[in-house]
C-alpha cells in the first residue's frame, strides 16, 4: 500500500512544531475543495430585476444590486432591509469594508459611504476629472485600500485606482510594459490572497501584481475559445472564479490563470450565473442570476482542525513509512514484500 507522499508533507508543513506556535494563534484550520460544490439554499431578492452585483455584509445579510438603479439590502429570506436611491447603473458598482460599510458609486458617479447604521452618507471621493467614470470598485481586507476601475468617457480604454482610507489617490494601474493599456471598460475587481490585483471587462479577465505588473490575461478555456466575463471573485485557496456568459457557467482558475474546472453550471434555481462573492466567514459561495432576481449559496471548500487532520495523517503515515537515517539525513521510505520474500525498499 502507497500513501500520496505529497500530501502527506504538505500536510505535515502546515503543523507548527514546538517552539514555532504563534502566541494566540488559535485553532489552526486546513482548507480543502469538497467533492463538488454542494447547494446551501436559494433566495428570491425583492426590489431587483437581476442580482448583477452582490458584497457581504455579514453571513446573512448581503448588498445585491441590478443595472438599473436598485440597489438592496437582504437576507438569507430576499426580504428588504434598505435601499439605496441614488446608485448608478454599472455593473461592480458597490463593496463593503472591513467596518461594514458600504461603499458605492451615485448617479453622479462620485463614490459614496454609508454608514454601518445606514443613517449617514458622505461623499467618500468626489468626481473631479470628467473624462473618466468609476465603474467597479472593491475594498481590500488585508489593507483597507479601495481599489476603483475606471471607464475612459471618449474610447473603451480603462484603469484602476487605488485609494486609501482616507480617499487619497495611491496608485494607478493602466498600462503594461510595452505602454498597451491593460483593460478595456473594466466591469468588476477584486484582490486576491497573494495582493494580485483581478478585473474582469467584455472579453477577458486581466491579472496584475499589487504593484501593476501584467501577470496574465485568461481568455477562456481551452486556449483560443471565446470568454464572456461577468461577476469574479477569489476564495480561501486563491482560486479565481468567474462567470462566462457564452457556457454559462462558473469557472474555477489557480492563483496562475490556470483553468481547473466548471464549478457551476447553469440551473432553473440559478438562472445564468451572473455575480459572484465569497464569504470568507463561512466559506460559502453567493451566486446571483443575471435574469432574475433569484441568488444561490453553495459550499465548495471545507476546512478542518488541523490537529485533527494531523493525527489522521500521521497514522497514515506511521503505518505505511518506515524512517531510515542515511549519513545523518532522515529518509522515508514504503516497506513491501519482494517476490523472494525481502524487504524492499522504495523511495
Amino acid at each position: 500500500m502507497f500513501v500520496d507522499q505529497s500530501r502527506v508533507m504538505e500536510s505535515l508543513s502546515g503543523i507548527p512544531t514546538q517552539g514555532t506556535e504563534k502566541p494566540q494563534q488559535g485553532n489552526l484550520c486546513l482548507m480543502k475543495l469538497t467533492s463538488g460544490p454542494e447547494f446551501h439554499q436559494s433566495l428570491t431578492v425583492t426590489g431587483v430585476y437581476g442580482c448583477v452585483h452582490i458584497s457581504c455584509v455579514t453571513s446573512d445579510r448581503v448588498w445585491v444590486s441590478d443595472d438599473a438603479n436598485n440597489l438592496m439590502l437582504t437576507d438569507t429570506t430576499g426580504v428588504p432591509l434598505h435601499r439605496v436611491k441614488n446608485s448608478c447603473s454599472g455593473r461592480g458598482l458597490h463593496t463593503v469594508n472591513s467596518d461594514s460599510e458600504l461603499i458605492y458609486i451615485d448617479r453622479n458617479y462620485n463614490i459614496n459611504k454609508l454608514s454601518k447604521d445606514m443613517k449617514t452618507t458622505t461623499t467618500f471621493i468626489e468626481r473631479t476629472d470628467y473624462t473618466w467614470v468609476p465603474w467597479c470598485m472593491y475594498c481590500s481586507p488585508s489593507t483597507g485600500d479601495l481599489l476603483v476601475g475606471m471607464r475612459y468617457i471618449y474610447t473603451d480604454a480603462g484603469k484602476v485606482t487605488g485609494y486609501n482610507q482616507s480617499g487619497q489617490l495611491t496608485q494607478t494601474i493602466q498600462h503594461d510594459n510595452t505602454g498597451r493599456g491593460l483593460y478595456k471598460e473594466p466591469n468588476y475587481i477584486t484582490e486576491n490572497n497573494n495582493g494580485d490585483v483581478v478585473v474582469s471587462y467584455r472579453r477577458a479577465v486581466v491579472v496584475t501584481e499589487r504593484g501593476g505588473r501584467r501577470r496574465f490575461s485568461y481568455t477562456g478555456h481551452p486556449s483560443g475559445s471565446r470568454l464572456e466575463p461577468f461577476g469574479i471573485c477569489t476564495d480561501a485557496l486563491s482560486h479565481i472564479l468567474v462567470c462566462d456568459g457564452i457556457t454559462k457557467t462558473v469557472q474555477m482558475l489557480d492563483k496562475d490563470g490556470q483553468f481547473l474546472s466548471h464549478l457551476l453550471t447553469q440551473s432553473q434555481e440559478m438562472g445564468r450565473p451572473w455575480s459572484l462573492r465569497y464569504d470568507v466567514s463561512t466559506h460559502r459561495l453567493w451566486v446571483g442570476s443575471g435574469y432574475n432576481n433569484n441568488v444561490c449559496v453553495y459550499r465548495y471548500i471545507t476546512r478542518q482542525d488541523a490537529l485533527t487532520e494531523y493525527n489522521e495523517i500521521r497514522q497514515e503515515f506511521d503505518q505505511n513509512y518506515t524512517v531510515y537515517t542515511l549519513f545523518g539525513l532522515k529518509v522515508y521510505c514504503t516497506i513491501s514484500q519482494s517476490p523472494l520474500g525481502d524487504g524492499d525498499l522504495r523511495f
